[in-house]
């Protein structure tokens, strides 16, 4: 009885571990932690969300159809945060406000099956600040929107991590 007691209290002492690595620890140097989540599709779209931290941290939590099995931490420069930064900050709402780009609110122009794309920057103490991006909307206003959001892996260099295909068995 004793040793199932304690081997118990070890699953949950190794649960609350776990539990604590699945997230980045607060950001070490000035900046927002920034939050990209490319949600699902009606097709093989991977689906997963990337935080990266201006001290360099990121972690990839897959959702679906990934090359990643789990969370998996990586590091990116500076220079990739800086240029992260930079792409998104012309479609970034004003400080602690939502803004929601979709069909039948602020698009005319729509392709059904495409994913959606939320990126939420965040700084100890602060609001947040939400853009929520149906891909689909197709209106020529928000052209620069969608080359921003394609380039956002390559920017950190985790595309490798979103190809199921690069999965070996």
């Amino acid at each position: 009885m004793k040793i199932k007691i304690l081997g118990l209290a070890g699953l949950f002492a190794l649960a609350g571990c776990m539990a604590d690595q699945e997230g980045l620890e607060p950001p070490k140097a000035p900046g927002d932690v920034i939050r990209f989540t490319a949600g699902r599709c009606f097709g093989a779209c991977p689906a997963y969300t990337v935080q990266v931290s201006p001290d360099g941290s990121g972690l990839l939590t897959p959702e679906r159809f990934t090359s990643v099995p789990g969370p998996t931490r990586f590091t990116l420069t500076r220079l990739q945060y800086r240029k992260l930064v930079a792409t998104l900050a012309p479609h970034r709402p004003a400080a602690g406000t939502t803004e929601t780009i979709a069909h039948g609110r602020n698009c005319d122009r729509f392709a059904t099956d495409m994913p959606g794309y939320t990126v939420e920057w965040t700084r100890p103490g602060q609001p947040a600040t939400r853009l929520d991006y149906q891909s689909g909307c197709m209106d020529p206003q928000y052209g620069r929107l969608r080359v921003a959001i394609a380039s956002v892996p390559k920017i950190l260099d985790v595309e490798h991590m979103l190809n199921p295909k690069a999965v070996t068995p």
